[in-house]
Order: structure tokens, then sequence, then C-alpha cells
């Protein structure tokens, strides 16, 4: 898989994005719900760039 590629895969649905941040799907939601995760709603499921989600907890973290 190339750069590109990589950087946009999409991890479709909360518990999906729960998994990936090592959080409960019910502490997800209340941050996909307060904007402080960068995910969109798409189609009434969340939906969010793995590079993006991965880039903004290590940038958190530092």
């Amino acid at each position: 898989m190339n750069e590109i590629e990589n950087s946009l895969e999409l991890i479709w649905g909360a518990e999906a994005i729960a998994k990936l941040i090592g959080r409960s799907t019910r502490a997800t939601f209340y941050m996909l719900d307060n904007g402080e995760l960068p995910a969109k709603k798409v189609g009434g499921r969340w939906v969010a760039e793995r590079g993006k989600l991965l880039r903004f907890f290590m940038e958190t973290a530092a």
C-alpha cells in the first residue's frame, strides 16, 4: 500500500474508532459528539481517516 492509500484508510463506525484509539465505545461516542476527534458523520455513521486519528493522538501525547 502506498503512502497516499495508507493515509486515506477510513475507519467506519464508533466501535472501530474506539478499538483503534484504545477507548471504550461510550467514551469514543462522547469524544465524537463533542468534536474532540478528527471524524465526521456520514449517513448516520462516524468515519475517520486512520492516519489523522493516529497523528491526533501522537500530538496530544507529546
